[in-house]
């Protein structure tokens, strides 16, 4: 019997079992896919080992700084390059098309802290900086906190605002609507910023000036993907099992019957090499102490599975000729004293459905819709980038003519050591499809047409024809199945969620649809998962 079990081996999961193991308690994780790391992943593309998923990190907080040097790669933390992004909106004007201008730097998720000012003109105009500045004239009259960040700038500081500024930064970052985010979730004490400096461009501008000096954001040199490869190592240092291919069905008490629908021989003959009990004796789940344990059952990887048996083996095995039915994954039962469930909040909910009423209710509170996002990553000869000019990448607003890409990221001009890394006149560039609340422009692509689409898109955002002959390689990544923790409602959720588990001995959520967005959101919470079971466990 293990002393935990981890249930999903992305960033949050790997951090919590570090964290158990490192006190001597003896960890497995299981994770759903070929891979851990979850959106902190890789691939090679050209010959270049590229972020397929998050390429940086929040250095609002020091928990991923402090966490990075525990890891030993403190050396390796860089800082973006300062140019910034621009953004990619709709000309205005007779003529119609589309135009580029830098985002505007003393904002707070696009919104301005000086209305006024040149930078921010050049996007809305004089009319719209004007009504942006009536702001600084509005009394603030909502007693108590704004929840919806769209309503707020909409009511403060005007369409423009919101539709040129606002919105463009929000369905990059949160692949949201500013309708539908929480303002203390996506913006922590602009609420009670907006109240001591009456203003909402006051309140950004008292966010801005108590923020720490330099980038709000680093890298790794290498990529992110460095962390989780780091991640593994100390794992294996301290003899944590790491079993991939392996989604968890069912999660149970020990000595509680599985009542989730499936039979103990459901599919798997007795001599399929796994037993009933599967080494988990009746009386198991209650210790001599009176620990109560769990049993975790999981799909068996596919190339430590027992060979097929033959077809008339098989529970209700048809006659010769008749078709066959098919036979359900080999499973296999793992018992440990804790759990820490770590996964996306959708299978989180139907693993811990079946544990109390109070847990099952979960799955009815009024959770967002998941919003897909594919990103198309291409490396190509372009010297005409060498410029950057775009800045490190843009950000385009919704019905933008011409573009279908939400953000495009210029990855060499931003990050140093990919630009040497690539050589000269070779740039990466990843342009990111999908919006919340449409269906995705690129599901029905090809890879071909997804590719041509997005030099398309790339060619509109920088000004300059990018020739499909330049191209040295191209991969596609689909990240989907993500409930976003930033929507309306959602601290207010997660209360709920973390009362059921309070209630529920023995077990931890933790993972980014709980915590928030990034890894200075993630790692936390992780930890304090990890701490909660270390104390469960050794009480210390």
């Amino acid at each position: 019997m293990q002393d935990v079990i981890v249930i999903g081996g992305g960033v949050a999961g790997l951090v919590a079992a570090r964290a158990c193991a490192r006190v001597g308690l003896t960890v497995t994780v299981l994770e759903a896919t070929p891979a851990v790391g979850g959106a902190v992943a890789s691939h090679e593309v050209a010959g270049l080992t590229l972020d397929s998923g998050a390429e940086s990190f929040a250095v609002r907080r020091n928990a991923v700084a402090e966490f990075v040097d525990s890891l030993g790669l403190t050396g390796d933390v860089v800082a973006p390059n300062p140019a910034g992004a621009w953004l990619h909106l709709p000309a205005e004007g007779p003529a119609g098309g589309s135009v580029s201008v830098p985002l505007p730097q003393a904002g707070v998720l696009g919104i301005p802290g000086s209305p006024l000012a040149d930078d921010v003109r050049r996007v809305i105009g004089w009319s719209g900086a004007w009504r942006a500045y009536l702001d600084r004239l509005m009394p603030v009259l909502t007693i108590g906190r704004e929840h919806s960040l769209g309503d707020l700038v909409r009511k403060r500081m005007g369409r423009r605002v919101l539709e040129r500024l606002v919105e463009p930064v929000t369905a990059g970052v949160y692949s949201s609507a500013a309708d539908d985010l929480e303002i203390d979730v996506v913006a922590p004490g602009l609420n009670a910023a907006l109240t001591t400096a009456g203003s909402l461009s006051g309140a950004v501008l008292s966010l801005r000036s108590a923020a720490p000096a330099g980038s709000a954001v680093a890298g790794l040199r290498g990529g992110m993907s460095r962390l989780v490869s780091a991640l593994v190592a100390d794992l294996d240092h301290f003899g944590v099992e790491i079993v991939t291919d392996a989604p968890v069905t069912t999660l149970r008490r020990a000595g509680v019957p599985d009542d989730a629908g499936v039979p103990d021989d459901a599919g798997v003959p007795d001599d399929a090499g796994v037993p009933d009990d599967a080494g988990v004796p009746d009386d198991a789940g209650v210790p001599a102490g009176g620990e109560q344990t769990w049993v975790v059952r999981h799909e068996v990887p596919a190339h430590e599975a027992p060979a097929e048996a033959p077809a008339t083996d098989l529970p209700g095995g048809s006659a010769a000729g008749a078709a066959e039915p098919a036979a359900l994954p080999a499973t296999r039962d793992r018992e440990a004293r804790f759990v820490i469930l770590a996964t996306p909040g959708a299978p989180a909910l139907r693993l811990v459905s079946g544990l109390s009423p109070e847990l099952a209710a979960l799955a009815g509170l009024d959770w967002p819709e998941t919003t897909a996002v594919e990103l198309a990553t291409i490396v190509l000869d372009a010297p005409q980038l060498d410029a950057h000019p775009r800045g490190t990448g843009a950000l385009v607003a919704a019905g933008t003519p011409g573009v279908t890409a939400k953000a495009l990221t210029h990855a060499t001009a931003k990050w140093g050591w990919l630009a040497e890394a690539a050589g000269p006149g070779c740039h990466v560039i990843r342009l990111s499809y999908g919006r919340a609340g449409t269906a995705g422009p690129t599901a029905d692509l090809s890879d071909a047409e997804l590719l041509a689409l997005a030099l398309r898109d790339a060619s509109a955002i920088f000004g300059v024809d990018l020739d499909a002959g330049a191209v040295r390689g191209f991969a596609r990544t689909l990240w989907g199945d993500a409930l976003s923790p930033a929507t309306i409602g959602a601290p207010g959720r997660v209360r709920q969620v973390r009362t059921a588990v309070e209630a529920t001995p023995g077990l931890e959520l933790t993972g980014a649809w709980l915590a928030g967005t990034g890894l200075a959101s993630v790692i936390p919470d992780a930890l304090a998962a990890a701490g909660r079971v270390r104390h469960g466990a050794l009480g210390i």
